[in-house]
């Protein structure tokens, strides 16, 4: 009896232990927890309230990464308006600094590589942003931080931070494999919500915003609001009671799709044998190599895997014929990928850019008339060798993204499972489609972003153009407001067009 007595207290002060080491955190809005920040944007001065660092789940798995910074113009607190927004009416920008699907802390006021715009006077082009482990260079004008921009402008700022494919516990468990940093960007979203009239801004009015990974997180918090595949994880942080859809989707190069993008890839690239790494996460610049003879034979079959996924999509131009792609790879969906890099183009022209160096163009009494797509494919120039993302060796970000809380890389495609050189499994496909907004967007009690900005430069060669066009496409035949463009001349990077940013986020919230 005593030792039934003994064994029930000690699993008594164990359990108490343990609770007493998993603090529970609040998750209300404590508006007198702030520090006052004056902040400088286009040579005007203001003053905001800084709210950093707050924990935004009750039950955090990282306190290093599930936190939030909520900035708020102290104009708001003195019946002020800025832009014509005030306490009630001003947008909430949501950007989040997710690179790679790596961990990512919350923005903040200071300029970082995930958050910068150019100069305003156009010194630094957006394709010259500094790569992540750059000097400062001193001949350069300072960056300008998104997050003050986007204040300036009287929006409320908050950003995010989230666990990535990199997080681990203390006891060598992985905690941020997918969905998780998702996950933990809907958290703060319903955070927001469930704080809305605890602080200025309109939670009616979030919009998401984000590049590469970042821009990926960002679609996808736009395709995927409140579905209940989502439902379990939330639960488990201590979520908030609230809902997570967004207002608006502003998306940079987002790396997408991924269960289709080794296809996509080589349907562009295919035929192009040589390549140079590079990209913000590529460890910049590298000689040029070529692909093997079994590359190629990758290459080969992932390009002709392609127009099945696209015909099977039934998308639909804007006259309602069906895009769509032959067995050879050609049809009106790549016509369709040409006209993007046409309207480019023409936008640059119409802007004042010399364009008579791209010989790939045809360019007529000042139009462009016509693209060598071919010539285009190889003056850009392939980054990645095949398969892009699910690497038959895992050794991709991306195999490391959809690994498991023991496992840190996985694949995700059937392809890369089959030719495999390594013995590891394939992903849960549930948790590949949370990761994957074609899935969820217009589905069945899930709120989808009725308004959709993406970006992806012309000469961006991280994911293949058809990844943002399709999705862009895809919207557009389910009734949203999609606003696509391919920047001439930008390749990956993001928030280089604020202002235009600002102007489509204006038009719809005024």
């Amino acid at each position: 009896m005593n030792k039934i007595f003994s064994v029930g207290l000690l699993i008594f002060l164990i359990t108490n232990a343990l609770q007493a080491q998993q603090k529970s955190y609040p998750l209300t809005f404590d508006s007198k927890k702030y520090q006052t920040k004056t902040l400088t944007f286009e040579g005007k001065s203001f003053e905001v309230r800084a709210y950093e660092n707050i924990v935004y789940v009750s039950n955090p798995v990282d306190t290093t990464y599930q936190k939030i910074n909520i900035y708020i113009p102290e104009a708001y607190f003195q019946g002020k308006s800025i832009n014509g927004y005030t306490a009630k009416t001003a947008p909430i920008f949501y950007p989040n600094k997710v690179g790679g699907y790596m961990p990512a802390k919350p923005g903040t006021t200071e300029p970082d590589r995930m958050g910068m715009m150019p100069p305003l006077n156009g010194e630094v082009p957006a394709n010259n942003a500094p790569k992540p482990d750059a000097k400062p260079q001193t001949n350069q004008a300072p960056q300008v931080s998104t997050v003050v921009a986007a204040l300036a402008n009287g929006y409320v700022v908050a950003s995010a931070g989230a666990r990535g494919r990199t997080t681990k516990d203390t006891n060598g468990i992985y905690t941020g494999k997918a969905p998780a940093g998702l996950v933990d960007l809907k958290a703060g979203i319903r955070y927001l919500k469930f704080n809305d009239k605890r602080m200025p801004g309109d939670a009616k009015k979030i919009i998401s915003n984000g590049t590469s990974a970042g821009g990926a997180m960002s679609a996808l918090l736009g395709a995927t609001g409140n579905n209940k595949d989502y439902e379990p994880y939330l639960k488990e942080i201590g979520a908030a009671k609230a809902t997570d859809d967004v207002f608006a989707v502003s998306a940079y190069c987002p790396i997408t799709n991924l269960d289709h993008a080794d296809m996509a890839y080589e349907w562009q690239f295919y035929g192009i044998n040589s390549y140079k790494k590079g990209g913000p996460f590529g460890g910049g610049n590298s000689q040029a190599q070529t692909l093997s003879q079994e590359q190629i034979n990758v290459s080969e079959q992932l390009k002709k895997a392609f127009p099945a996924y696209l015909n099977s999509l039934q998308l639909q131009d804007k006259n309602g014929h069906i895009l769509s792609l032959d067995e050879t790879g050609n049809g009106s969906f790549k016509e369709l990928v040409k006209t993007y890099v046409i309207a480019s183009a023409q936008k640059a022209l119409d802007n004042g850019k010399d364009l008579k160096d791209f010989k790939f163009l045809t360019i007529v009494n000042n139009k462009v008339a016509a693209i060598d797509f071919d010539a285009y494919l190889n003056y850009l120039g392939r980054q990645k060798t095949p398969p892009a993302f699910d690497a038959l060796d895992v050794s991709t970000p991306e195999n490391m993204l959809f690994g498991t809380k023991t496992i840190d890389k996985q694949h995700f495609t059937d392809f890369s499972l089959k030719n495999s050189t390594v013995n590891v499994n394939k992903a849960d496909a549930a948790i590949i489609k949370t990761m994957n907004p074609m899935y969820y967007v217009g589905q069945a009690k899930t709120t989808t972003s009725k308004n959709w900005r993406i970006r992806h430069g012309e000469k961006d060669k991280d994911t293949g153009l058809a990844i943002s066009i399709m999705l862009g496409t895809f919207l557009e035949n389910k009734g949203y407001n999609v606003n696509l463009e391919l920047p001439w001349e930008t390749t990956h990077s993001g928030d280089y067009d604020l202002k235009e940013l600002f102007q489509w986020i204006d038009e719809l919230c005024k």
